[in-house]
């Protein structure tokens, strides 16, 4: 055999995994193997392999007789829509994808090649966990990697898709990551799975519930995305990556845009109800402003009081942050803090401005949110606007209420710009309680309370819930028509596109975590 033929025979051999009944056990459970996976996230002919060779050198248990190249995950760099991108994809063919040393190492390669050049890493996780026979060696694999995705956030994008199993220590890496893409009915996330939980707890419980994607999409958050198959994952990835540059030092990528003579959009006249209690839906008001279809919702059916995503506003990226009427009234509550602070740290990590629609009555009420720290959540959000040096502008659609106004990026924490509709009520709370508060003695006192109520409840309504009062004090910069909002907005990003801020030199403040 030439040494020609002896390498074509080795790569062959890599490639295979673990071998063709393994393969089709894969494909049998509706899943794909880790290389059909790149093919699918990467440009044709673009991905470059590195590490095809690679095999541990272990001798417990009897390994050394179970020997596959590659050891268990493909690893390299290529091209999604012409961008530099680098993967690694674990193979569950190969001793179930378990992790341990020499497969540990090759994901930090690539992890280190993608700091040093500047580009996303995607990593799909379809593993059994840490090869037991490793031992310690296995976990020293696992906390190499989440070293190496500490050192890469907030530096350069990462991005997780979850394509089958991710248990124990496993979970931690896809946690540390800025994105989570989850497989429903395949794929699941626990950091201890249903065995131990019924001898723990005696909790009869599936891994489907405990950790499968429905789960970690609605009730824990783990999740940012479920998607119905791999094939819509790996969608997924590619569309989330076009909103977002390649690094910390560049901008988001800017699409074609021709700005019409004409931005006005006549639909976000129609939107808000006369009855300020009636609830709308906020997309609508999003899908009136930005570019069309280009809205990708981050986080769905988690917490779905507020709304989180990215658009195009004339070709240009921004993130949206924006209260839901539709529900719970849009208040702010733990889970809605956490999933919009975070959202606002990526966006600012990555240069990526923020459009704030507000609506919010406030924080929700309740011993549940007080036990549960609402304090400590809500601050969250605020030191995330607080901190947050991109472009930031706010719109305030209908109700900007107490101490919410101050959170959601009002003037006073370094909102560049703020507009307000003219149904928005700014206030410190509804016109109603403001009244029972403040007029509390001339309505016990009255020959008919409740008629009494009313009408001081509209003479506070009169004073204070409009726009006009925090706009004769500089709070609001302008009271826009909804149908300019869109024309405004363009102008004003253009306008902030080179803002730069200079903060107090520090090491890194601390969030209340």
């Amino acid at each position: 055999m030439s040494k020609i033929e002896l390498l074509n025979q080795k790569l062959a051999e890599s490639k295979l995994g673990g071998g063709e009944k393994r393969i089709e056990a894969q494909h049998k459970k509706g899943k794909l193997t880790a290389r059909e996976r790149i093919y699918f996230l990467m440009d044709k002919g673009s991905f470059e392999e590195v590490g095809a060779l690679v095999t541990h050198h272990n001798t417990n248990f009897g390994l050394e007789k179970t020997k596959f190249l590659g050891d268990g995950v493909v690893t390299g760099y290529g091209t999604i829509n012409g961008r530099l991108t680098y993967v690694f994809s674990q193979d569950f063919t190969v001793l179930g994808g378990s992790l341990a040393q020499a497969h540990a190492e090759k994901i930090c390669k690539i992890m280190d090649l993608a700091i040093k050049n500047g580009a996303p890493v995607i990593g799909l996780n379809d593993s059994g966990g840490a090869r037991i026979q490793e031992g310690v060696v296995s976990l020293g694999g696992y906390a190499d990697i989440f070293y190496k995705n500490t050192l890469s956030s907030g530096v350069i994008p990462q991005i997780s898709g979850i394509m089958g199993p991710c248990a124990g220590g496993a979970v931690y890496s896809p946690a540390l990551t800025d994105f989570i893409l989850m497989v429903e009915h395949t794929s699941y996330m626990f950091v201890t799975g249903p065995n131990v939980v019924k001898t723990v707890t005696n909790e009869d419980v599936s891994s489907e519930e405990l950790g499968g994607a429905s789960t970690h999409s609605t009730k824990s958050g783990v999740t940012h995305f479920s998607c119905a198959n791999e094939i819509e994952a790996i969608e997924n990835i590619k569309r989330l990556l076009s909103y977002i540059p390649q690094n910390c030092e560049e901008k988001p990528p800017v699409l074609p845009y021709e700005i019409n003579i004409d931005e006005t959009r006549t639909v976000l006249d129609n939107i808000i109800p006369d009855n300020p209690n009636q609830p709308y839906d906020i997309k609508e008001v999003i899908n009136g402003i930005i570019d069309k279809d280009s809205f990708f919702e981050v986080h769905k059916d988690y917490a779905e009081n507020i709304v989180v995503g990215f658009s195009r506003l004339a070709g240009r990226s921004v993130g949206i942050v924006a209260n839901q009427p539709s529900m719970l009234a849009g208040v702010l509550d733990v889970e809605a803090s956490k999933k919009a602070g975070r959202f606002v740290r990526f966006c600012d990590a990555f240069n990526i401005p923020l459009l704030v629609l507000e609506d919010v009555p406030g924080f929700l009420p309740g011993t549940d949110q007080e036990w549960n720290a609402i304090i400590t959540n809500g601050a969250k959000l605020l030191y995330a606007f607080s901190e947050a040096t991109v472009p930031r502008i706010t719109v305030i659609t209908r109700k900007a209420y107490g101490g919410a106004y101050d959170v959601m990026n009002s003037k006073h924490i370094g909102a560049d710009m703020n507009y307000a509709w003219p149904s928005a009520e700014i206030a410190v709370m509804g016109a109603k309680g403001a009244a029972e508060i403040i007029f509390k003695k001339e309505i016990k006192t009255a020959d008919n309370p409740e008629e009494k109520w009313k009408e001081k409840e509209a003479e506070y309504s009169e004073m204070f819930a409009n726009p006009y009062n925090a706009a004769s004090r500089g709070y609001i910069d302008e009271v826009i028509k909804p149908n300019e909002t869109r024309k405004k907005l363009i102008r004003a990003f253009k306008m902030l596109e080179k803002k730069t801020v200079s903060i107090p030199k520090k090491k890194h403040g601390n969030i209340p975590l």
